[in-house]
C-alpha cells in the first residue's frame, strides 16, 4: 500500500483536524491516537508536478479552534465561546456536573425528564427514537459542540459517581449492579435531539457524527446493542476520525462474520482498513492476510505505537511468543514511556519465565505511573511469577479500583485465586471478567478448568465450548474438551475433539511463516504425544485395537519428533474445526495438573522433539504387553528393554523382560 505525497499531505491534514476536534470534545483518548498516527506518518517528498499542488496544504495551520463549514453552526459556536471555554476548563479540572450546567442546567434537564414521564404518547422501548415525541418544553438552541461537551460531561459525571458508591473489588456486596443514573437522562434528550432531526421538514444543521457516537455509546451501557450499532456505524460515517466510535463498534463485533459482512457498508477510507484489521486481531485471527494487513498499515506509519502494537498481539495471538516478545520490545525502545498494551507483554514474558525483563518492566511502568491499571496488572504479574499470590492479587485488585473494566486485571486474578485453592473467588472473578467481554477466550477457559478441578465436568464442558467457538485453531481448546469428554466416558466425541486438537497445532504451525519465523515443513510432523497417548486409550477401551497401537506408535515416534507415514493428516482427522477446546498449558510454577497452567496468560508452542516424557514411556509399555499378547517376543523384549533404559516404570519393565524371556525359553523348549 503507497500513497502519493499529496495523498499523504490530505492525510496528515485530516488527522490535524481529527486531533483538534476531538480535543475540542475532551475526547482525549482519540485525539491521543489521532495524534500519535499523524506523528508517525512520514513526510512525503514532493516533485515537482506536487509543488504547486501541495502549495495550500503545506502550509496548513490549524487555529485555536476548528472551523465549522455550516455557517448555522459557526455562529452559534461564537456566540457560545465564553461559556464553552467556561465549560471545558470546568471538564479539564474534572468538574463534569459544572461542565454540564453551563449548557444544561438541571432545571432543564429534570423538566425533560418530567415531562417524558408524565407523557403518554412516549414509547417504552430503550433507545427507540420517535418521530413525534408531543413535548412541551423545548430544546435548548445550542451548537452541537457544546450540547456533546455538556451531555458527555454527563455520562463522565454518572461513571464517577457509580464508581464512588460501588463497593470494594470482590466484595461481600460487589455484586456489579450499580448503573449510572445519568444515563437515562442523556438517552432521552439525544432521543428527543434525533427525533426532530428526522422530520421531513426539518431544516436543521446536519450533524456531525459526535452525538451519534454519544448516543451509541449511552445505548450500549443500556444493553442495546442494535440501535448503537447503527447510530455508531452513522457516526463513523459523518466523521470517520474519531477513534473511539471505531472502538465502539469493535466491542459490538462477536465475531469474524459479522465483521466480514458490515465490511462493506463502512467508508471507504484508511480508517476502514485500520479498523478491520484491529478488530481482527481482538478476535484473534491469524494469517498471512491478516498479517499482510498490518505490514501494509506499518508502510503508511512505520513509528505508530498502535500498529506495531497490533503486530505483537497478532504474534502473540498466533503463539510465536518470542517474536511477539521481540516486537514488544522494539516498542518499548521505541516509546519508553507508553503504558498502553503493556500488560499484554508482561503475560509474554511471564509464560516465557524471563523474570529479569519482567522485574525491569514492572520497575519502569511504576516510575512512569504506578497508579494505571497497567502498571498494576504488569506488577502483578511479576509478583505472581514469584509465586507470590496473595500480592499478586492485591495489585489486580488495586488495577480493577482504577479501572473495573479491565480485562486483564479480572482474568489473571482468577487465576491467581486457583493457585490460592480459593475456586468460589476465581468463578466470581472469571464471571466478572466475562461481563466486560465476552470475546474473551481465556476468562471461559479459566471457568472450564475451575469446574473440572471441582469435578463438574458438565459445566467444564459448557464452559470449555464457549472458549472453543472464540478460539477455533487452537489446539489446546481441543484438548481439554477432548479431555473433558473423556473423563465423562464419551470416548467417541474425545477422539474426535482431540484430533482435532492434532490439526489444529498442525495449523498453529503454519501460521508461523507468516510473520518470518521457521516455516511448517520441519514442524508439521510433530504432535503432542499426551494427546496422541488419549487417543490411543479411548480406542483401546473402545476395543478397536488396530487404531490404539496405530496411535500408540506414532505417540513413541514424538521423541525424536517424527510421525510415522502411515498415519497422515486424514486419519488426524480433516474436519473444520470450528468449535474449539482447551487443555492444561503449562505456566511457570505450576505442575502441568488440572489446577496449574491456567491459559490467561497465552502457552507456548511445543518444542523439537519432545525425548523421553511418561506419556511415551506408557505407549512404550502399552505396545510392549500388545507385543506379548501377539507372541511378537522379540519386539516385547526391545521395547521392555528400552523402557529400563528410559529410566520410567522400571520395576514393571524389568518383571515384563523376566516373563519375555521365560516364554521364549518355554517356546524353544516347545520347538525341541
Amino acid at each position: 500500500m503507497r500513497l502519493s505525497a499529496i495523498d499523504t499531505l490530505h492525510l496528515k491534514e485530516a488527522l490535524q483536524n481529527a486531533v483538534v476536534k476531538c480535543s475540542e470534545r475532551c475526547l482525549y483518548q482519540s485525539a491521543k491516537w489521532a495524534a500519535e498516527l499523524l506523528d508517525s506518518v512520514p513526510d512525503p517528498v514532493l516533485s515537482d508536478l506536487d509543488q504547486e499542488a501541495a502549495a495550500g496544504l503545506q502550509g496548513y495551520q490549524h487555529p485555536a479552534f476548528s472551523c465549522n463549514p455550516d455557517p448555522g453552526e459557526a455562529e452559534l459556536e461564537a456566540k457560545e465561546l465564553s461559556k464553552y471555554l467556561l465549560a471545558k476548563s470546568f471538564f479539564d479540572c474534572k468538574e463534569f456536573d459544572r461542565c454540564a450546567s453551563v449548557f444544561l442546567p438541571d432545571s432543564l434537564l429534570s423538566g425533560l425528564l418530567s415531562t417524558k414521564a408524565n407523557d403518554p404518547a412516549t414509547p417504552k422501548g430503550k433507545g427507540k427514537a420517535s418521530a413525534a415525541l408531543p413535548f412541551e418544553q423545548a430544546l435548548p438552541n445550542l451548537s452541537q459542540k457544546s450540547l456533546f461537551l455538556a451531555l458527555y460531561a454527563k455520562v463522565i459525571s454518572g461513571e464517577k459517581k457509580k464508581n464512588e458508591e460501588s463497593e470494594m473489588i470482590m466484595g461481600p456486596q460487589d455484586l456489579g449492579t450499580i448503573k449510572n443514573t445519568h444515563l437515562v437522562i442523556v438517552s432521552r434528550f439525544l432521543e428527543r435531539w434525533f427525533a426532530e432531526r428526522k422530520g421531513e421538514d426539518s431544516d436543521l444543521p446536519p450533524s456531525q457524527g459526535f452525538l451519534e457516537y454519544l448516543y451509541g455509546m449511552v445505548l450500549v451501557k443500556e444493553k442495546n446493542d442494535d440501535a448503537a450499532f447503527d447510530y455508531l456505524l452513522n457516526s463513523v460515517h459523518l466523521f470517520p476520525w474519531n477513534w473511539g466510535a471505531w472502538l465502539e463498534l469493535t466491542n459490538l463485533i462477536s465475531g469474524v462474520e459479522q465483521l466480514n459482512k458490515i465490511t462493506p457498508v463502512l467508508p471507504q477510507n484508511i480508517m476502514s482498513f485500520i479498523f478491520y484489521a484491529n478488530t481482527a486481531v481482538n478476535l484473534y485471527q491469524q494469517g498471512q492476510d491478516l498479517a499482510a494487513s498490518v505490514n501494509d498499515l506499518l508502510k503508511l506509519f512505520p513509528t505508530s505505537s498502535f500498529i506495531l502494537t497490533c503486530r505483537a498481539l497478532l504474534n502473540y495471538h498466533s503463539k510465536d511468543l518470542y517474536t511477539a516478545e521481540q516486537n514488544f520490545s522494539n516498542l518499548l525502545a521505541l516509546h519508553p514511556h507508553r503504558l498502553d498494551s503493556l500488560d499484554h507483554y508482561s503475560n509474554i514474558l511471564y509464560v516465557l519465565n524471563m523474570r529479569p525483563k519482567l522485574a525491569f518492566l514492572a520497575h519502569l511502568c511504576s516510575s512512569i505511573d504506578k497508579f494505571r491499571p497497567e502498571s498494576c496488572v504488569v506488577i502483578g504479574n511479576y509478583y505472581s511469577l514469584l509465586s507470590l499470590h496473595e500480592k499478586a492479587v492485591q495489585y489486580f485488585r488495586r488495577a480493577l479500583t482504577l479501572d473495573r473494566s479491565c480485562l486483564s486485571a479480572w482474568t489473571l486474578m482468577g487465576h491467581e485465586y486457583v493457585e490460592l485453592k480459593n475456586t468460589h473467588a476465581a468463578i466470581e472473578s472469571y464471571r466478572r471478567a466475562v461481563d466486560v467481554n465476552r470475546r474473551d477466550y481465556r476468562a471461559w477457559y479459566g471457568l472450564g478448568q475451575t469446574y473440572e478441578v471441582l469435578e463438574m465436568n458438565a459445566y467444564a464442558l459448557y464452559y470449555y465450548k464457549k472458549a472453543a467457538g472464540l478460539r477455533p485453531w487452537d489446539g489446546k481448546m481441543w484438548q481439554a474438551v477432548g479431555s473433558c469428554l473423556q473423563k465423562m466416558g464419551k470416548d467417541r466425541d474425545g477422539i474426535k475433539a482431540l484430533k482435532r486438537a492434532l490439526l489444529a497445532d498442525s495449523y498453529y504451525d503454519s501460521t508461523l511463516s507468516s510473520f518470518g519465523s521457521a516455516g511448517p515443513a520441519d514442524r508439521m510432523a510433530q504432535m503432542d504425544p499426551e494427546v496422541l497417548l488419549q487417543i490411543a486409550t479411548m480406542y483401546d477401551r473402545l476395543g478397536e485395537v488396530d487404531e490404539a497401537r496405530a496411535y500408540m506408535e506414532l505417540c513413541v515416534a514424538q521423541e525424536d519428533g517424527g510421525a510415522t507415514e502411515d498415519v497422515d493428516a486424514s486419519a488426524v482427522g480433516t474436519s473444520n474445526p470450528g468449535e474449539s477446546f482447551v487443555v492444561h498449558g503449562d505456566s511457570p510454577g505450576s505442575d502441568g495438573d488440572a489446577e496449574g497452567g491456567y491459559e490467561g496468560r497465552g502457552g507456548a508452542g511445543q518444542v523439537e522433539g519432545t525425548g523421553v516424557t511418561v506419556a511415551t514411556s506408557k505407549a512404550r509399555m502399552w505396545l510392549a504387553r500388545y507385543a506379548m499378547k501377539t507372541e511378537d517376543y522379540v519386539t516385547a523384549n526391545r521395547l521392555a528393554t528400552e523402557l529400563c533404559q528410559d529410566g520410567v516404570e522400571v520395576e514393571e519393565a524389568k518383571a515384563l523382560i523376566r516373563e519375555v524371556r521365560s516364554r521364549m525359553e518355554l517356546a524353544d523348549l516347545t520347538e525341541r
